[in-house]
């Protein structure tokens, strides 16, 4: 249990709003009568929205996830779970997908119909939004697309697609009622209602008796922003929050032994990732691209950065999930070959910016690690740390070697959106003619054995030359108080952050 104070650490880390919410509440997360769970989570800044297609950080997913519902969901190992949507089918050539909505309600009283779901999705497939969820329904014809009914609609796609229930699922894909433009206080379907929020500071929902799954357990839920990670351990062990969200191997370890205190650990599903932009130099030279692949310890940073806990990487995403090229022999550390490749691009001592940021525990040290690295391979690299709350729409605009991370998504999907020509979220500016040829094909081959192989042949490019040094797979760890009914799941899954069934001891 930490000494310090209440008031020291409500005002000195979460700042006066929030010092305000939580000192209005009573033990255990009462309020006047009713429950209130409190989660901390890191925050976003000034800019955050309750836009659910321009979430970019975890805390804007769940609380996307409070107030609004998908058509499907993924569970744990990315396959469908049923949402909005009851059923979904497609016709024999994967281009005319047919979905049949469940009875549901949005929380003013009127019903989800399918003109909601053919609003919402082309307004994410507008360019204009620059939403990153636009790529999953750029190739829907939505002219020809229709609602058959109130609850069935049509949507048909440019091309064939035998994996497009997929993107039911993806985050950024949250059903809005039809002409939603007015984020303020937004009206979803989720299990919770828009109660209060300003951006950078909390945001308080309640329950929705409504909803179609039944109502929460509790009756309201409260974001709480608390950047620094060793404040969000404090903060739940001086029972200031019942939830904790995304922590360290090291204080996932500490946690573990604290009386009333249970650490949910999603064991190796974030990917660790440093991304090359391969569009700008020193890495639009593939000779550097294979240098830094070839330089760096993958398991010393495994060993270091994520404390043992982590399983090491092979440049490629989602291992352990469906689709996965397992195939693919591991990429280790070659110094002779690295330096040789440094000397042939007459690049010995060039200075390279390696951006991080605290916004995930493991990338400070992870900087460090590989600029030691590196240095043997006669690179000079130097962590530039951005500040947490901008710190991925910065890496979107600047640098030529940044951080990164992702959770559980289907392997496909991944692909399509991090390496496809164009794609919003092709960070390391990776093209490649017959990688986009490799996963048309693949979409378009109705038997699933045939079209893993050739997802797995598109693995084999990327592993090759796409830029994307995959260093390692961490374990997601949160760490709860004083409730129930919450449970250990990779984020971008159905149970992740998910409290409509949690309990308040």
């Amino acid at each position: 249990m930490s000494s310090f104070t209440r008031r020291r650490f409500l005002t000195g880390a979460l700042g006066t709003v929030a010092f305000t919410s939580l000192a209005a509440c009573g033990p255990s997360g009462s309020s006047g009568g009713s429950t209130r769970l409190r989660a901390a989570f890191a925050a976003g800044g000034s800019k955050e929205t309750l836009d659910p297609a321009l979430v970019s950080q975890f805390v804007d997913q769940a609380r996307a996830k409070a107030l609004f519902d998908t058509l499907a969901t993924y569970a744990a190992d990315t396959s469908l779970r049923p949402g909005l949507a009851e059923s979904w089918d497609s016709d024999a050539a994967g281009l005319r997908w047919r979905v049949r909505l469940r009875s549901a309600q949005f929380h003013d009283g009127t019903p989800v119909t399918s003109e909601d779901v053919l609003y919402t999705l082309s307004r994410i497939a507008d360019p204009s939004l620059a939403s990153d969820s636009r790529q999953y329904f750029a190739t829907v014809d939505f002219p020809a697309s229709k609602a058959v009914s109130a609850t069935e609609l049509e949507l048909v796609l440019a091309r064939p697609d035998f994996e497009f229930p997929s993107a039911f699922a993806a985050p950024g894909t949250e059903i809005l009622p039809a002409g939603t433009k007015d984020f303020t206080a937004p009206v979803g379907s989720g299990p919770f209602r828009f109660g209060s929020f300003r951006p950078g500071g909390p945001a308080v929902f309640t329950k929705f008796e409504g909803h179609w799954a039944g109502a929460p357990t509790i009756d309201e839920l409260e974001f709480v922003p608390v950047d620094d990670e060793a404040a969000r351990v404090n903060a739940l062990l001086s029972g200031q929050v019942h939830y904790a969200h995304d922590l360290a191997a090291a204080s996932a370890a500490r946690l573990a032994g604290q009386d009333g205190v249970t650490v949910l650990q999603a064991e190796r599903t974030t990917m660790q990732a440093v991304l090359l932009r391969l569009t700008r130099p020193p890495f639009s030279d593939p000779r550097l691209v294979q240098a830094v692949l070839l330089g760096v310890d993958r398991e010393a940073l495994n060993r270091i950065a994520l404390a043992g806990r982590g399983e090491v990487g092979n440049d490629l995403f989602g291992k352990g999930l469906r689709g996965y090229a397992a195939d693919i022999p591991q990429r280790t550390r070659d110094v002779d070959t690295a330096r040789r490749l440094v000397r042939e691009a007459g690049a010995e001592g060039l200075a390279i910016p390696l951006e991080t940021s605290g916004v995930d525990p493991a990338f400070d040290s992870a900087a460090t690690l590989i600029s030691q690295q590196l240095k043997e391979a006669g690179l000079t690299v130097t962590p530039d740390p951005l500040a947490a709350s901008t710190y991925f729409s910065e890496i979107k605009k600047k640098g030529v070697a940044a951080h990164s991370r992702t959770a559980t998504l289907p392997v496909p999907t991944f692909l399509g959106e991090r390496f496809r020509t164009g794609a919003s979220s092709n960070l390391t500016g990776y093209s490649n003619p017959e990688f986009d040829a490799l996963l048309d094909r693949a979409a378009g081959t109705a038997d699933e054995a045939t079209r893993l192989t050739l997802f797995a042949e598109a693995q084999q490019l990327t592993h090759d030359d796409g830029g994307m040094l995959v260093w390692g797979f961490s374990d997601w760890n949160v760490g709860v108080s004083g409730v129930d009914g919450v449970v250990a799941a990779p984020p971008n899954t159905f149970d992740w952050a998910r409290f409509d069934h949690a309990r308040l001891r």
